[in-house]
């Protein structure tokens, strides 16, 4: 069962190795939780994701995998594994990498005797009711447990009373890079562009360093010092109006998540395509606009650059002067995209727009190419591969 679990895992595209695998039995080898499907959950959740993003994939295959169960019996460690399956398996799912430790093992046959070995050890270890579900009723977890608590995996209730099942609950099911944005899942992919520095004057209490000088100077030696805060400064430009109107209630969470995780962030709006003029409010767009070179050269070129827009509209708009639907524009709206792109050096595009339709409107890859192929899907894996980018 459990490679098949890791099998499963694989296949749902959740990234774990051999390795994290190997300490994963390990762990179940030296008995570091108690034989519950509960326990074995959040130590399998541990060893085996690396990021938050996959943690709905695992939820699911979990409860797929481990559905019905109650308690994580020798039978389940000690069966069989047929080295020939085992070889097939690695020769569809392992990287070079892993094959090789293998081979640095001793090979599939080694692998397989210490396999068996630990079954057998697992078998000649500890007998039922010593470390597994109690049966004094007090456990928690299990099907006969009275504990308000009880957890029964894949079924709707428990024989007592409520039942916690947190892989089926799938609290973490907004957080697949495939689906749409929420205001939290923004937050989560922004958070790889922050950067903590201590600076400014000391308002926050250093326990460790109060503790120290307490012990040594034998009196209450109270130590501050700054707080952390979030270095990074961003520009942001907002596309609104026409075809972003579609877009409004994304572009919004993108807003408030951004002004949330960015603490020293400047943001401008403007139509279809950057051009000499910005504005901050929309209802005052055509009476008090902001000269596209000033707002350019007021911050400094550290400052990370984030264009939102769904770059949809005539190619003429961003490659001719006059193009502009709404203005007669002297110099070409790729004239200031790229005017921006040499003052900040870090700078993306965000694109609404699902990325399986880009190649369909030609102002998309003519946008695409003047940021450098620096154009990323509003999704959490296309923000995780935007703030990459941004902080490299």
């Amino acid at each position: 069962m459990f490679m098949r679990f890791f099998t499963e895992l694989r296949e749902a595209k959740v990234p774990v190795t051999l390795k994290e695998y190997l300490i994963l039995m390990e762990a179940m080898d030296k008995e570091v939780i108690d034989r519950t499907v509960d326990e074995f959950y959040y130590l399998s959740r541990s060893a085996l994701v690396k990021d938050e993003k996959n943690l709905d994939r695992f939820d699911r295959v979990f409860s797929h995998v481990f559905q019905g169960l109650e308690k994580m019996g020798d039978d389940l460690i000690a069966a069989d594994i047929p080295a020939e399956w085992l070889k097939k398996m690695a020769e569809q799912f392992l990287t070079a990498e892993e094959k090789a430790q293998i081979e640095a093992m001793g090979g599939f046959e080694k692998l397989m005797e210490a396999l068996a070995q630990r079954a057998k050890e697992q078998r000649e270890g500890k007998g039922e009711g010593q470390q597994g579900g109690k049966p004094d009723g007090s456990n928690p977890f299990g099907a006969n447990g009275y504990h308000p608590e009880g957890v029964r995996i894949g079924q709707d209730k428990g024989r007592h009373g409520r039942a916690v099942k947190v892989w089926d609950k799938r609290e973490y099911k907004n957080l697949d890079d495939s689906v749409e944005l929420g205001t939290r899942n923004i937050k989560v992919a922004l958070r790889r562009l922050r950067k903590w520095v201590r600076e400014g004057s000391p308002d926050e209490l250093d326990m460790g360093a109060t503790i120290k000088g307490t012990a040594e100077k034998g009196y209450l030696d109270i130590n501050m010092r700054a707080e952390r805060r979030n270095k990074i400064s961003v520009l942001l430009f907002l596309d609104i109006g026409g075809s972003m109107d579609s877009h409004i209630k994304l572009c919004e969470e993108l807003f408030s998540a951004a002004r949330s995780e960015f603490k020293n962030m400047e943001f401008y709006y403007f139509h279809n395509c950057l051009y000499e003029s910005v504005w901050k409010d929309n209802r005052r767009r055509h009476t008090e606009k902001l000269n596209t070179m000033d707002v350019l050269h007021k911050f400094p070129k550290e400052y990370k650059v984030i264009f939102v827009g769904d770059a949809t509209m005539s190619p003429y708009e961003i490659t001719y002067p006059g193009g502009s639907v709404e203005h007669w524009n002297e110099e070409a709206g790729a004239v200031w995209v790229d005017r921006t792109t040499q003052i900040f050096e870090r700078a993306v595009w965000l694109n609404p727009t699902a990325e399986r339709h880009w190649d369909y409107t030609p102002s998309i890859s003519v946008m695409k190419q003047l940021m450098g192929d620096r154009m990323y899907p509003l999704t959490l894996d296309g923000l995780d591969k935007a703030m990459k980018e941004l902080s490299r």
